[in-house]
């Protein structure tokens, strides 16, 4: 079983620009198929931007996702959690600051993210949240209406 976040993490970092519009932000989502992207510049982290911040903040709201920064839209100066931390204490923090993923961090520089999905997998390999962690994802074509 795994003992440290590091061993858990997804060590890719999706990352970008302050100023990048909310669409570059979404686009890079879609292409890696993740559902949020760390805001960085310089290896400094200024937020975590999730599909949902998108929906939520700026869509819902009306505003031109062209033309918001996803530093606008972002959840700023997020929990962070050591890749040398153990994966109980990423359960912890999550379940304290209810957040389902954390970037990892050393130094203020971001290595990866991890997921409450990827908690489970190293916890509970047989429980329904891990399997729905490792199966892939539906691809829906998009429709015109």
């Amino acid at each position: 079983m795994a003992q440290t976040v590091a061993e858990v993490m997804t060590p890719a970092v999706t990352a970008v620009r302050p100023d990048a519009s909310l669409v570059e932000a979404a686009e890079l989502m879609r292409m890696h198929d993740i559902g949020d992207v760390l805001v960085a510049q310089n290896g400094r982290l200024y937020g975590v931007l999730t599909d949902r911040d998108i929906t939520l903040r700026a869509v819902a709201e009306g505003v031109d996702p062209l033309t918001v920064s996803a530093l606008a839209v972002c959840t700023p100066e997020p929990v962070t959690v050591g890749p040398d931390e153990s994966v109980d204490a990423a359960v912890m923090l999550m379940r304290t600051h209810a957040v389902r993923r954390l970037p990892v961090v050393r130094d203020g520089r971001p290595l990866g993210m991890v997921s409450i999905g990827d908690l489970a997998q190293a916890r509970d390999p047989g429980s329904a949240l891990a399997d729905i962690s490792r199966a892939s994802p539906d691809t829906w074509p998009v429709r015109a209406v």
